[in-house]
């Protein structure tokens, strides 16, 4: 993207905190470009990104133990604000001369902050009267701040909760503003970057529309571009982004790979081709990708066989467009910061995603990723600015794989097309009782296994439905939704009486972690 919205930027250097790309989401809110970086990033590659400021994550360590992450040296002298969240906070105190030692009590949830002192030019107006909720997660604890550093807040079990040397824009905090459980977070971290930082808020959705479609028309040039479009959020407003800026070079291909939800492939064509005049071919594949998955149960070697498919089908159809010199995607930023952590060891690979790292060798497209630098509701604002309707940008996440990875082990059409009607159920009533806009992410799975019932005066002997609805913010963490019972037995008598196949429902209460919000 051009510089005039890159020059205010915040640097997030991740100390392998839980929370991290949390801390970046509020940046952004802020309406101030971050990215967020390995706590290792070299000091010459500090300097050449000229942040405005930095923020030192929160990590799972100790910042004593030997082999803990450290930072070089020279970072507290470059002249930029500094924040440091919890293990940043140690950190910097540490560096300066502090001391930090294994709390008597951790302190893991809910605590109350109680102001000290005078609160500086960041914790201005933070503090409520009395005691403040914040969210806590440590085990150790700063006993002796640096010389020159004021102790601003303490709590209960951690007399040091936040420190500040005013000259000098240093400022700690043990607590964790960026998650919900911190209810003022969001108004530190903004007075962080757009006060103490000066950075002036220019990250909105006009300028990174009007910004991508410059950079969009830079990179392609007169050449042809296709787009993998799968009705979802993130590949729909790629394609709309991308069709203003390129108009008819922009050719997109809508795989019906048997595994979609029902009724979308109908959908998507009528949206994109019928009504915005976008290019669209449509490939039957569904044959394809049901032979390609028979008798494959492992959920990541499922993954990878739909991805893989994915791009064979792109390099079939982009040898009939002539000139086709692009394969554009859907690409958001936590794809890339999760796929890149697994890469470097400094995250757990949970799941693969097939849309992230690079296209094979023997393919000849480069790849356009409009969206990479964008979190999923930046995605939303920007869809919503350009007009899409409020129903598909809106429209609850699906994965890559579809209905490859809610049908638990192998993937027959029988179980899709049970799947598909009994999910498409599901949502219609959540629309119709006013549940969908309050929930984060529904849809059902179909369990491979069958249980006894009774229909009529008959025994039935018929698979397993599971329902899923959960509320986040973030989709790092999710609890699930509590549906009322009457709105719970109402969607489950529809499934079973109008789905063939189905004689029991049950409903997921299991929140992530420990579980992920899809079940593979």
């Amino acid at each position: 993207m051009s510089q005039d919205i890159h020059n205010e930027k915040i640097l997030i250097l991740d100390f392998g905190s839980q929370y991290s790309q949390l801390i970046a989401r509020r940046v952004r809110e802020a309406h101030v470009y971050c990215e967020l970086h390995p706590f290792d990033m070299a000091l010459s590659e500090i300097r050449a990104y000229r942040p405005r400021g930095i923020i030192l994550s929160g990590g799972p360590t100790s910042v004593y133990e030997e082999g803990a992450p450290q930072i070089a040296e020279e970072l507290f002298e470059l002249g930029v604000p500094v924040l440091g969240i919890c293990y940043g906070m140690q950190l910097m105190s540490r560096h300066f001369g502090g001391e930090v030692v294994a709390a008597g009590k951790r302190e893991y949830g809910h605590a109350k902050l109680q102001a000290k002192g005078v609160p500086g030019p960041l914790f201005d107006d933070f503090f409520l009267a009395g005691k403040s909720p914040v969210w806590m997660s440590h085990g150790d604890h700063v006993a002796r701040v640096p010389e020159d550093f004021q102790v601003v807040a303490a709590t209960e079990n951690a007399p040091v909760c936040a420190i500040q040397q005013v000259e000098r824009r240093l400022y700690g905090v043990q607590f964790h503003p960026e998650v919900n459980h911190t209810p003022r977070g969001e108004l530190l971290i903004h007075r962080f970057v757009r006060h103490i930082c000066g950075c002036g808020g220019q990250w909105t959705p006009g300028r990174i529309i009007d910004d991508a479609m410059d950079r969009i028309r830079r990179q392609v040039g007169s050449d042809r571009v296709i787009l993998g479009l799968s009705g979802g959020v993130d590949s729909s407003v790629a394609a709309t982004l991308i069709h203003r800026a390129i108009g008819d070079q922009l050719t997109c291909v809508f795989v019906d790979t048997g595994l979609l939800r029902l009724g979308e492939g109908d959908q998507v064509m009528h949206t994109f081709a019928e009504n915005m005049g976008v290019k669209v071919i449509r490939v039957d594949a569904e044959q394809r990708f049901l032979d390609g998955l028979a008798g494959v149960t492992d959920p990541e070697r499922k993954r990878k066989i739909i991805g893989g498919l994915f791009v064979d089908i792109f390099e079939e159809e982009a040898a009939k467009i002539a000139d086709a010199r692009w394969l554009a995607q859907g690409t958001i930023y936590p794809d890339v910061i999760e796929s890149a952590g697994a890469k470097t060891g400094k995250a757990q690979n949970i799941k693969s995603h097939h849309n992230v790292g690079g296209l094979p060798d023997y393919m000849k497209l480069a790849l356009l990723e409009p969206l990479r630098e964008l979190f999923k509701d930046e995605v939303r604002a920007i869809g919503e600015e350009m007009g899409l309707p409020h129903a598909m940008v809106w429209r609850h996440p699906f994965p890559g794989p579809g209905l490859g990875v809610r049908i638990l082990g192998e993937v027959r059409r029988e179980y899709a097309d049970i799947l598909r009607l009994a999910d498409a159920i599901y949502i219609e009533e959540l629309y119709r009782t006013g549940h969908y806009d309050k929930i984060s992410q529904a849809f059902a799975v179909f369990l491979p296994v069958k249980s006894v019932g009774v229909m009529g005066d008959g025994r039935t002997y018929e698979y397993v439905v599971a329902l899923r609805a959960v509320e986040t913010r973030d989709f790092m963490t999710a609890g699930w939704y509590p549906l009322p019972y009457e709105d719970l037995a109402h969607i489950s008598g529809r499934i079973i009486n109008e789905v063939k196949g189905v004689n029991r429902v049950v409903y997921d209460i299991s929140s992530k972690p420990p579980a992920t919000i899809e079940w593979e």
